[in-house]
């Protein structure tokens, strides 16, 4: 079954959404957006190291993700405001990434495949990858869960509840550098930010709960990679952005719901 290539697609953007649902909530509640793309952008670095050190892209693209977003962390509050030092980090991470892979001679890549997704090319080693992420991301959200609402609830309430919200937002961290590395196969760098902020935008207006918003989102992320890859089959369309703009379609439609209903 897994020999169609076009069976891998679909399981690789269904594991994608299903890790960047839960996440992609609490960087909507927590107004996380710019952070999101920060560390996504940060990813491109991780790629060129791990080639001119021939390791494992994942992890390349994992340890200077989660490097980022804990120099963003450990500089925030000190005389910098949270946007800028974002838009300083995020640019010349990726500027540093590029001109990195410039500098790799004899070594061939396809650098629009990391800027915007090669689905159509995920192997059985891929998907084993994806799938592996997507449960650490969700097994680590779901043991963290009660603690990562009461910390974006209200520092002082997580305080009170005997919880460390600095170490919330580590765990948050943590995933969303592991959440980035999977993704890179499938939208790429420069989309990855989308999939994570857009189904669950589109969520929100249609949910109750935090867990209802969780999985509306992953119904979200799923039903437009389905989607969109079959519309880049069928009009021959990149596969990657075919499946953000339906993502972004879901999102219209839901905040025109929203309005009806308001």
């Amino acid at each position: 079954m897994l020999d169609d290539f076009m069976i891998r697609a679909t399981l690789a953007g269904v594991g994608v959404a299903c890790a960047a649902a839960p996440l992609g909530s609490f960087v909507v509640w927590r107004r996380m957006a710019y952070f999101g793309d920060a560390t996504a952008h940060a990813a491109i670095l991780g790629i060129a190291l791990s080639l001119a050190l021939n390791v494992s892209i994942f992890a390349g693209a994992v340890a200077v993700a989660l490097a980022m977003a804990l120099t963003v962390t450990l500089l925030t509050g000190r005389g910098y405001a949270m946007d800028t030092l974002l838009g300083v980090l995020a640019h010349s991470a990726l500027a540093f990434g590029l001109v990195a892979v410039s500098f790799l001679s004899g070594i061939r890549i396809d650098l629009m495949a990391y800027l915007f997704g090669d689905i159509l090319a995920v192997s059985r080693g891929d998907l084993a990858v994806i799938w592996g992420g997507a449960a650490l991301v969700i097994g680590l959200i779901a043991w963290r869960w009660s603690a990562l609402l009461t910390s974006t609830l209200s520092e002082e309430l997580a305080y009170a509840g005997g919880m460390d919200p600095r170490r919330e937002q580590l765990v948050l961290t943590l995933a969303l550098a592991v959440t980035v590395a999977v993704a890179i196969k499938v939208v790429g760098v420069l989309l990855i930010a989308a999939m994570l902020i857009i189904p669950a935008a589109a969520a929100r207006p249609l949910s109750r709960t935090p867990e209802e918003m969780a999985l509306i989102a992953a119904l979200i992320g799923s039903g437009s990679a389905v989607a969109g890859l079959r519309a880049a089959y069928v009009l021959d369309t990149p596969a990657g952005p075919s499946i953000v703009c339906f993502a972004a379609l879901i999102f219209l439609v839901t905040s025109v719901f929203r309005g009806v209903r308001a």
